[in-house]
């Protein structure tokens, strides 16, 4: 369903151009100018995200901020301001606000800000759906109970607190601050506040700290306890158990790395999915992908993601070997089987047995090794060279190539009932320049690895290393990201590495970018058919050096009517 947005602003001009913005993006834009037009659009429909100028008429988006906290809404607001006071903007923030935005309002800024408070919304609803469901099992299970009088002696304990909190009814008629401690003691705290000021006091997501339960959350409520409504008498003391609720949270929030593969996209997260799916599943995998993407790092988190594993992981580079020394590693072979062959050897299928086999460029082995390689796969068996005794062995294995194995089909060079065979599960990693927010994250692991290897303390990426990497298409992918940062770590003798320790070919993008830019500034139908020619007509990478999206530069390649006969 389409994104529901309000726009708030007593400028025409203002509405109409968030709307415009927002409607080429696909949203549903509704729009008021001023508090009342406001409030009647939030009682007719529900919005994900709402714009609201600081400055209305005869009202601030101060007010249409409280209104929507009054009514309970987890719509974010973003605040809209021509003159930004550190003051308001504060206030908004405190208030609840999510951002605020600037005029006159760039339409990359409108559409980022957009994006982050709509998956910030995305994940309060999921929050309040998982809140929800676990009410529903709660309701079923009592809240530990505890009251105390004004001594905080124990006058009544319930079941629950013997597994939340682990005391019993056998305390009942003791101090609580005598009985034995097995967490921070932040209840008890609570209960001795709320007797001396007889107040309420809620401590949210409080972690216990808990000898027997060390991970357990729970929200703690202490109340003044009545007698006859009017007659102070002690506290009540509500612990709930939220650890169910706080562990989905975490699950929620984006997974930054798995096992040593690094990246928090959407397309990793999902690769890290199937990853823990696969983990304790005895499957054929085939990791498809770019040279450079992590195919290894793939196969290694599916073997050691299984629990318990620890069973041999057996690599094999199938592009290295010549055929007979292929044959040789992978099946061992017997005294005497060919010249050189002195004793008798154990392949490396053997060596896995129990565990995986990681062969890796599948793509490029001979046509006869790909039918030895098809009778291990269906009859999990093999004979060393030489020997004509089968050796049985239970073994999990995962290929990997950057070729296309279809067209190597097409052509020939594949069996496809091997293909079949291996692809049980494909997954395929894509390429960096696909995956454009892991570069910060990337760099910032690489920074630490070569800080430990090289022994040095280079703290920082400059800002124009930053952009740069943001803008690069990364042909080599993340190795070339890592290679790039180790030529930079050895040339680099401060503690901020700059465009100059880069290689010599993101120097000349540099300066190519540059003089785009500058040439931009004079004549920018020159420049996009410059930046066409130098990318050979691929206007996503064309788009980077210029510095704007692919959808602008689509539009203005038709707006100019630039074609190839042009160059």
């Amino acid at each position: 369903m389409k994104a529901k947005i309000l726009v708030i602003d007593d400028e025409e001009n203002i509405r109409f151009t968030f709307e415009s913005f927002l409607f080429d993006e696909g949203f549903e834009v509704a729009t008021a100018k001023n508090y009342d037009e406001a409030l009647d659009a939030l009682n007719r429909a529900d919005f994900d995200l709402i714009f609201a100028d600081i400055i209305l008429e005869g009202k601030t988006g101060i007010d249409i901020l409280k209104k929507v906290r009054m009514l309970r809404l987890t719509t974010p607001v973003v605040m809209i301001t021509g003159a930004p006071n550190i003051e308001t903007s504060l206030d908004a923030l405190r208030l609840g606000a999510f951002d605020y935005v600037l005029k006159p309002v760039r339409q990359e800024t409108l559409l980022h800000v957009t994006d982050k408070a709509l998956r910030y919304k995305t994940l309060l609803d999921e929050k309040e759906k998982y809140r929800s469901n676990l009410e529903a099992i709660f309701s079923s299970v009592k809240d530990a109970i505890i009251t105390v009088d004004k001594e905080l002696s124990v006058l009544e304990i319930n079941d629950a607190a013997r597994s939340i909190c682990s005391l019993s009814r056998n305390d009942i008629g003791k101090q609580i601050g005598s009985l034995p401690k097995f967490c921070s003691e932040q209840c008890l705290n609570a209960l001795r506040e709320t007797i001396q000021e007889k107040k309420p006091l809620e401590i949210y997501r409080l972690e216990c700290k808990h000898e027997l339960r060390p991970h357990q959350v729970v929200n703690v409520t202490s109340y003044p306890l009545l007698y006859n409504s009017s007659i102070f008498a002690g506290a009540v003391l509500i612990v709930r158990d939220e650890t169910h609720l706080a562990d989905l949270e975490r699950d929620m929030i984006e997974r930054q790395q798995l096992h040593n593969i690094i990246g928090k996209s959407e397309k990793m997260q999902t690769i890290y999915s199937l990853i823990e799916n696969l983990a304790d599943v005895q499957t054929t995998v085939l990791i498809t992908g770019e040279s450079g993407t992590g195919k290894g790092l793939v196969a290694e988190a599916l073997h050691y993601k299984r629990q318990g594993n620890n069973k041999p992981f057996v690599k094999v580079n199938c592009s290295a070997l010549s055929e007979s020394l292929l044959e040789s590693e992978l099946f061992g072979h017997v005294k005497g089987a060919f010249t050189g062959a002195v004793q008798d050897r154990v392949g490396r299928f053997q060596k896995a047995n129990g565990g995986t086999i990681f062969l890796d460029e599948i793509g490029d082995v001979s046509p006869r090794m790909q039918l030895q390689l098809l009778r291990v796969l269906q009859e999990r068996e093999f004979e060393r060279v030489g020997d004509s005794t089968p050796i049985k062995v239970n073994v999990r294995i995962v290929a990997a190539t950057n070729k296309n194995l279809k067209e190597k089909i097409k052509s020939g060079e594949f069996r496809e009932d091997l293909y079949y065979r291996l692809k049980v599960v494909e997954i395929t990693l894509p390429s960096l320049k696909d995956r454009m927010e892991d570069v910060p994250l990337l760099a910032e692991h690489f920074l630490n690895k070569f800080n430990k290897k090289l022994g040095k303390e280079i703290t920082a990426i400059s800002s124009d290393v930053q952009k740069l990497f943001m803008e690069y298409h990364w042909p080599g992918n993340i190795r070339e990201l890592e290679h790039t940062l180790e030529h930079a770590f050895v040339v680099c003798h401060q503690d901020t590495i700059t465009v100059n320790h880069l290689p010599l070919e993101f120097k000349e993008f540099y300066e190519t970018r540059i003089s785009f830019l500058e040439d931009k500034k004079i004549d920018e139908p020159k420049a996009i058919l410059q930046a066409l020619k130098k990318t050979s007509w691929n206007k996503v990478m064309a788009a980077h050096l210029l510095g704007m999206s692919r959808r602008t530069i689509y539009r203005k390649i038709h707006d100019y009517n630039i074609k190839m006969r042009d160059s």
